[in-house]
């Protein structure tokens, strides 16, 4: 590199030759110019005494002054300081600049350096890389296969982990033990059938499984990353069809086991799918959903009084557009919602829900929301009387073990008056029972008594006319009853709730007066039908006081045994006048007949008012009746079999051909009766007819059947040779009244009874004149005086009764052969 820096002398040289014009622009003009003096041999630099003035061609000449010694030797010292700095300062920067040349020649053959490595290390990296990306797919590949047979390799000497145990223990156990792998299966099933969740949870698990396994196996035979490897593996899974481009032998092979494995898991898992479908479309029609309803009617358990208590109940619930029953029994809901379609009635907007389940069970009692029913009827089985109170006791005891409780009250039918207390003491006050055999046997005694008088009953006991309803009427408060019987034109009251202590007194006296509080009993058509209005003009006038004819002796024949006949028994000796005879003909044996009356708590020795009689016989054999005088009966009642009480259509069966039996035998033994009052009975019919002759043989006795069938109802009610009860629907009926109001329960009991107020058929004569003509709130104020309470009439020729008339002010002609339904006192 070569030397720019200059050479000392040629430094000096240029400081000599400097032009005068350059060396001005360092100068200021007033000094003059200066030049060197060689006669002393030494420059003069600014000493003007050592400077001698040099004529211009242009200026005038100047006078040049003279120097002294020290002057000169001070100016010379200060050029040769100068000149060192100035050489000094050179040679520095000269060195320093030869040291950076240096230094970026270095750096310029370390960068060469460095890129030439980089650019080997590229190629060597790339490959490396090539290498480790090799290995690691080999990796991937030899793990996945590991991974994979070695559990197979597992499970397939699991067995065998057993015997090396031992072995290696050294024993020579012959211990019997469950083989490892049954052992989990066990487990696997266990788990499968405890948790619900599980098989869902395990085909998850084999679907990530698969994918992951799949996605690692199409890395390792693959070019594409493990990001991309595990995505196409998913995508395999979900499409089975997506792996036809696939390129090499080894991806094809992975692509169509991971689609085989798809295919697989898809399979399973549309059959767990359509499993846990079918399982809720099963569930729904097998009824095990919960029902989701409240203030709704619960009915526990089936028996054949359901498609009349569905009625009463739907026609209960007319007036407020519909309601909701929930049905639950021990049957198939599609059996449950057949028989209810076959009962072919208007629900009039009532829904129906059937489930399947048992009243026994807490669980199933919750699905139906026991705790948000307002009303639940427990039904009697179709078994014997006895199994059917015992289950209808575990049915109580199975809704007091409900936790929430429930706000509603029961209703429970029971079969036995003797295991009703049993069942108020496990229940409660909340528990309502209607005895059914008990309802029916006194009815039929008082239908047996009084002619008639079913027809009124299931008028009243129905919600089809009029019924009974409790309600307080405030502006009533102060009123005598005598005023308040009168008030309601759409209604008639026959007794009062009283607030002081909750009882409920039908018939009360004309001067009790209502209280703040009290409640009015009326009979109505419905409880939104009725309301209190001003008091109508009544006609005091004079009428026929009549007494009550007096009891004459009677002989009534029970044909059949009811478990209940020892209650029969009792209301009919406090009914009937001395003297009275009652023949019971059955086939019981007479002393067990005297065992059962016994163990039952009749005491036959303390009979006053009527004589037991026995007969033995079976009552659809001709011979076997023909035996009894049955043209000297008042009365003939037509029981039920206890043998049959299972079977609704034998024991209607053996009912009806003992009646046939009875009226024909009756119709052979009495004289024809021609008059004229049993002509309009018997039109209709030709005189040679044998409903004829029997409805003429039913001029002299009454014969009462216990019907528990609908449809034989049909078959005595057009011959008309027979009063019938229908017991099965009068049950219903009196279950659907005490289900909407629990408190029409003690009424019906005390109507039923033997002793205090009776519901009764009072002849015309007892009220009115022959022909007079007076309104019907005149004929309810003449029977004040007799301390009753008239609901209804049937005039001469009508076969219904009306109850509680809708039109009360209006004049009507009465005759002597009406009648009127009253609510009277026993005497």
């Amino acid at each position: 590199m070569p030397n720019h820096s200059p050479s000392r002398s040629s430094l000096f040289q240029r400081s000599k030759t400097l032009p005068t014009n350059s060396y001005r622009r360092f100068t200021s003009p007033v000094i003059p110019t200066l030049r060197y003096d060689e006669r002393d041999g030494v420059s003069n630099n600014g000493d003007s005494s050592n400077f001698a003035t040099v004529p211009n061609s242009e200026e005038k000449p100047v006078a040049v002054p003279s120097q002294s010694p020290s002057q000169r030797i001070t100016r010379l010292w200060t050029h040769f300081s100068l000149t060192h700095c100035l050489k000094f300062s050179c040679s520095c920067s000269f060195t320093y600049v030869m040291f950076l040349r240096s230094k970026v020649s270095r750096l310029e053959a370390e960068n060469l350096i460095l890129v030439t490595r980089c650019n080997s290390n590229r190629v060597l990296g790339s490959e490396n890389n090539e290498m480790e990306e090799t290995n690691s797919r080999a990796v991937v590949f030899f793990s996945v296969v590991i991974t994979f047979v070695l559990p197979l390799l597992l499970y397939m000497y699991l067995d065998d982990l057993s015997h090396i145990k031992n072995l290696l223990r050294r024993t020579n156990e012959k211990k019997e033990e469950v083989p490892l792998k049954k052992r989990i299966a066990y487990s696997l099933d266990v788990c499968f059938s405890v948790y619900p969740y599980a098989k869902l949870l395990a085909l998850l698990l084999a679907t990530v499984v698969l994918i992951v396994y799949g996605g690692l196996a199409l890395y390792a035979v693959s070019d594409c990353g493990v990001d991309e490897a595990l995505w196409l593996s998913w995508t395999f899974v979900a499409d089975s069809g997506s792996h036809a481009d696939r390129v090499g032998v080894g991806a094809r092979i992975v692509s169509v086991a991971i689609s085989a494995g798809g295919m697989l898991i898809f399979a399973t898992m549309l059959g767990l799918i359509s499993d846990a479908i079918s399982k809720m479309v099963d569930s729904l029609r097998k009824g095990k959903s919960e029902v989701l309803e409240s203030n709704h009617i619960l009915i526990l358990g089936w028996s054949d009084k359901l498609g009349s208590l569905l009625k009463q109940l739907a026609i209960a619930n007319k007036s407020i557009g519909g309601g909701v029953v929930v049905v639950l029994a021990e049957r198939d809901k599609e059996e449950m919602e057949t028989d209810i379609a076959k009962f072919e009635f208007d629900l009039m907007g009532t829904s129906v829900i059937c489930r399947s389940g048992s009243p026994l069970i807490l669980a199933d009692l919750k699905k139906v929301s026991v705790s948000n029913a307002r009303a639940i009827i427990v039904l009697g089985s179709d078994e014997n009387a006895d199994q059917s109170d015992a289950r209808a006791l575990r049915v109580v005891l199975s809704l007091t073990g409900v936790k929430e409780g429930w706000k509603g009250h029961v209703v429970v039918e029971m079969c036995d008056l003797d295991n009703e207390p049993l069942v108020k003491l496990v229940g409660g006050e909340r528990i309502e029972t209607v005895v059914a055999h008990d309802v029916i046997g006194r009815l039929m005694i008082q239908c047996a008594l009084q002619p008639g008088l079913a027809q009124i009953w299931e008028d009243i006991l129905g919600f089809e006319n009029a019924e009974f309803y409790i309600k307080k009427w405030p502006q009533l408060d102060g009123y005598r009853f005598e005023d308040v019987l009168i008030s309601f034109p759409n209604a008639i009251p026959c007794g009062v709730k009283v607030a002081a202590d909750g009882k409920i007194v039908l018939n009360p006296s004309d001067d009790y007066v209502l209280k703040e509080g009290d409640e009015i009993l009326v009979i109505a058509e419905d409880d939104d039908t009725y309301a209190p209005g001003s008091l109508p003009e009544v006609r005091m006038c004079h009428f026929p006081k009549m007494q009550d004819p007096p009891k004459y002796p009677e002989k009534i024949l029970f044909c059949g045994w009811r478990r209940d006949i020892d209650d029969m028994i009792k209301v009919l000796e406090a009914l009937l006048a001395p003297g009275s005879e009652l023949w019971m003909f059955n086939e019981v044996p007479d002393q067990e007949r005297e065992r059962k009356l016994t163990d039952a708590g009749l005491n036959i020795s303390k009979l006053v008012n009527i004589k037991l009689v026995h007969r033995q016989g079976n009552a659809v054999i001709r011979r076997h009746l023909e035996s009894l005088p049955l043209e000297t009966f008042d009365s003939i009642l037509i029981l039920a079999e206890q043998s049959l009480e299972n079977s609704i259509v034998h024991s209607d069966s053996r009912s009806l051909a003992t009646l046939l039996l009875i009226r024909d035998i009756q119709s052979k033994r009495l004289p024809y009766k021609d008059a004229k009052s049993s002509a309009l009975r018997i039109s209709g019919f030709p005189n040679y007819c044998w409903i004829r002759k029997m409805q003429q043989a039913s001029d002299k006795s009454i014969v009462i059947s216990e019907i528990l069938d609908s449809r034989t109802k049909n078959l005595v009610s057009v011959s008309r040779i027979s009063d019938y009860v229908l017991s099965n629907e009068l049950v219903s009926m009196a279950l659907a009244m005490v289900a909407e109001d629990k408190q029409i329960n003690r009424v019906l009991k005390e109507l039923f009874a033997e002793k205090g107020n009776e519901l009764c058929i009072r002849p015309a004569e007892f009220y009115i004149y022959d022909q007079e003509e007076v309104c019907f709130y005149d004929i309810m104020r003449r029977a004040r005086q007799r301390q009753e309470v008239i609901i209804g009439y049937r005039l001469a020729g009508m076969e219904q009764a009306v109850i509680n008339p809708t039109d009360k002010s209006k004049l009507t002609k009465w005759s002597l052969d009406d009648v009127f339904v009253v609510i009277a006192s026993s005497q």
